[in-house]
């Protein structure tokens, strides 16, 4: 438990931290704003087959501040600090308060995970916010479980980019891929021009979690990627697994990589 609250106590020291906890609250909410002002018209005149979607596109898309987050929690440990603080990096003082490397992640994990279910909650709440002030009486519900999908989609997202950090030891390779990802050009929808294997890519299945409500089953005979493959448990199945195995992947090239140092 100690370990946990250093953790806690380290993330929050870092400047970079506030940053990622304002894109968390507010990016969904902006999005999610926009993609309704854009579909208002439609929705009003009852054209819209983008309904169910309106609010859940802002979450889908505003992972960035738990990306950077998962981020921060590996790299600020291999920040080399001034030569006033010797010029050591803050790795060497966090295992040697820590001796047990697995208990360090775990505390490291924990305190990401907890950092992200409160911040996508909070994401929660502005999106909801700011898509009933855009449509007001024409806002959908928003199912629960669609909600939940979504919390645990932005925890998963945010333990990948951890565990992805922790095997580069580099911070800036994670966060662009990620942010690119997320935000710009989404590989999977890219690499379905060649497999269809990347339906299983964690982030396309993690959308299946919320994005869709269970009427647009994909059926053979159609070719878009833009409708539901998985179900929501199946999809989080799949991040879910993607998530374990880089982690678990992470912690064993850490352990060697320290032990051996």
């Amino acid at each position: 438990m100690r370990a946990f609250h250093a953790e806690l106590s380290k993330l929050f020291s870092l400047p970079g931290i506030w940053l990622a906890c304002l894109i968390g609250a507010l990016a969904p909410a902006v999005i999610a704003a926009l993609d309704a002002i854009a579909e208002k018209e439609a929705i009003i005149a009852g054209i819209s087959t983008r309904l169910p979607e309106m609010g859940y596109s802002g979450l889908g898309l505003g992972v960035q501040g738990v990306i950077i987050l998962g981020v921060l929690a590996v790299s600020s440990e291999y920040v080399t600090e001034g030569s006033e603080a010797g010029g050591g990096q803050q790795i060497t003082t966090s295992l040697a308060a820590v001796p047990s490397r697995l208990h360090f992640l775990l505390a490291k994990a924990g305190a990401v995970t907890v950092i992200s279910l409160l911040l996508s909650m909070v994401a929660i709440l502005t999106t909801v916010a700011a898509t009933q002030l855009i449509l007001g009486d024409y806002t959908p519900e928003f199912e629960r479980s669609r909600l939940i999908g979504a919390v645990c989609y932005w925890t998963f997202t945010a333990l990948f980019a951890l565990a992805l950090t922790l095997l580069t030891k580099n911070g800036i390779i994670p966060l662009a891929v990620l942010l690119i990802n997320s935000s710009l050009v989404s590989f999977s929808v890219l690499l379905y021009n060649v497999t269809k294997l990347a339906l299983y890519l964690p982030d396309r299945a993690g959308f299946e979690m919320f994005m869709f409500t269970g009427s647009g089953v994909h059926t053979p005979g159609t070719s878009s990627l833009f409708v539901q493959y998985h179900t929501p448990f199946t999809g989080g199945l799949i991040m879910f697994a993607w998530v374990a195995v880089l982690l678990m992947l992470a912690v064993l090239m850490f352990h060697r990589r320290d032990v051996a140092a």
